[in-house]
């Protein structure tokens, strides 16, 4: 097929009237959903150069900090793929090359198109997976707006059943995120904040247990999280169960000066945790440099960022499986939707598309 360019990076790229989705080769990130009556991506554009994740190397690219997620953050837009950890590697991991959130964000894809789609598949030889993308774009109907399918499937290619970390890193950015006005609506229910240390300007109550949408402040009282903080600088993590009454999950952000709404919808039973990263110019090292206003939307089978074996001694977490077996051989396939539309207010909820 032929490639597009996408920031310096090779790309490729489906629109319709309403929106254009661009997915990068090198880590198959969505970097761009573009929404074509305000001009706007809501996904996070980082303010440091991008290069190809092939092309890093730790002696020739000092700029993005040279731990184990410099290959990562080189490369990192919008919205990437946590597979199989979500969170750091262990020591041993990181010797043997696996870096931050696991290889797939750093991998080669393939990617073939289209008309109306784009497959991505990659191998993850470190992890023994195969890991394939189908993104679609489907007619938004009467709703307006833009209307985005992903069907990822996972192939083990191992003799062994393997426990996973399996998260979508979505990351919202601006001109999208303004703090203090964009606004957030998350199908949540128990909650809990980071259990220690997250950043360097954390400004909730460590390891403490709520109900969304109110978090407890380290200084005292509470804040709504529904609201996006305008605290500066600031840090912080917060997990969140998916409401285990409804058989769907969602959540969507949206702008007031922007009359725009765009937010994912998937199956609970899929992903069940939300995690919420808040950085507000707090992190001052390299490539961060104190410069980078984001909002971390990230659905998975995990609640908190961490290691494969923190992940496992830690079980469960308000009854419900923090982590994914991958069977033996086996293919597992999940399946979610990605939503732009006009909005004169935020909606209160996602409806599963076709419903």
């Amino acid at each position: 097929m032929a490639h597009v360019r996408y920031h310096g990076r090779r790309a490729a790229s489906l629109e319709n009237d309403a929106v254009k989705i661009t997915v990068l080769e090198g880590g198959g990130h969505i970097a761009e959903v573009l929404d074509k009556k305000t001009g706007v991506n809501p996904l996070w554009m980082p303010p440091w150069p991008s290069i190809e994740p092939a092309a890093y190397d730790p002696d020739d690219h000092p700029v993005y900090g040279g731990g184990a997620d410099a290959s990562l953050l080189a490369g990192i837009m919008g919205h990437n793929l946590c597979l199989d950890i979500f969170g750091g590697p262990s020591v041993d991991e990181a010797k043997a090359g696996l870096p931050a959130h696991g290889e797939t964000s750093t991998a080669a894809f393939d990617i073939e198109r289209t008309d109306d789609q784009l497959v991505l598949s990659a191998t993850l030889p470190l992890s023994g997976l195969f890991v394939e993308r189908e993104i679609a774009l489907v007619d938004a109907g009467r709703a307006g707006g833009g209307l985005i399918r992903v069907r990822e499937r996972v192939d083990n290619m191992g003799a062994t059943d393997r426990p996973v970390g399996w998260t979508q890193h979505v990351t919202l950015g601006p001109p999208f995120l303004q703090p203090g006005h964009t606004q957030l609506r998350v199908s949540a229910t128990q909650s809990r904040v980071y259990e220690g240390t997250f950043g360097p300007a954390d400004y909730l109550a460590a390891g403490a247990d709520f109900s969304w949408p109110q978090a407890p402040l380290a200084a005292g009282g509470t804040t709504d999280l529904r609201l996006v903080n305008a605290r500066k600088p600031a840090s912080g993590y917060t997990a969140h169960l998916m409401d285990p009454g409804h058989e769907h999950a969602s959540f969507l952000a949206y702008t007031p000066a922007l009359g725009l709404a765009f937010g994912y919808i998937w199956r609970r039973a899929d992903f069940p945790w939300m995690g919420m990263w808040d950085e507000h110019h707090s992190r001052s090292q390299p490539p961060w440099n104190g410069a980078v206003l984001t909002r971390g939307m990230e659905f998975g089978v995990s609640p908190f960022p961490e290691s494969r074996r923190e992940m496992i001694e830690r079980g469960q977490l308000f009854e419900t499986p923090v982590f994914r077996w991958l069977p033996a051989g086996a293919r597992v396939a999940v399946e979610y939707w990605i939503v732009t539309r006009p909005a004169a207010a935020v909606p209160e909820t996602l409806g599963w598309p076709g419903q």
